[in-house]
């Protein structure tokens, strides 16, 4: 994870931290947010898939590069050339740690996949950062934001 190491790792922050940020915006943080870099096609394509899957609807998301996400990120200290960010019952998560808080925040089935935490934290973290390093070679990038999520999508975005 990139952080601006003069400030506290995201562990030492306090749940609900950005609460009393005054730079975060208030928002509806009663269900699982999912920042994401729009510009990215596996990141939008990702958020498509969650969303389409989510059928509790019990995750919100929103572009780390406008408003919210990008208030969110500052707080956090997250360099968005590598990273997503994963809110849930105000903790922060990020990398694989992040994607199995995804899937326990949706439920049912989708526990499924944390059965790959038995996998040692530095190598699923190595496997994550060398696809996050290449997205944009191997999955592309688009200029306009969440090309690849339908009107129905967008509209699920804070």
């Amino acid at each position: 994870m990139t952080l601006n190491h003069s400030q506290p790792a995201l562990n030492a922050y306090a749940p609900y931290s950005y609460r009393d940020d005054p730079a975060v915006p208030d928002f509806d943080d009663s269900r699982g947010l999912f920042i994401f870099d729009h510009h990215c096609v596996l990141c939008t394509g990702g958020v498509g898939f969650i969303m389409k899957h989510d059928k509790r609807r019990a995750i919100a998301f929103t572009s780390a590069q406008e408003g919210l996400g990008a208030a969110l990120s500052a707080h956090y200290k997250i360099d968005w050339d590598e990273r997503f960010l994963f809110l849930h019952k105000g903790r922060a998560t990020l990398k694989i740690d992040g994607y199995f808080a995804v899937a326990r925040a949706m439920g049912g089935l989708w526990h499924i996949p944390t059965v790959f935490r038995i996998i040692p934290r530095f190598i699923l973290d190595r496997v994550y950062d060398v696809v996050a390093r290449n997205r944009y070679k191997w999955f592309g990038q688009t200029q306009e934001a969440c090309a690849v999520l339908s009107e129905d999508q967008r509209a699920r975005l804070i």
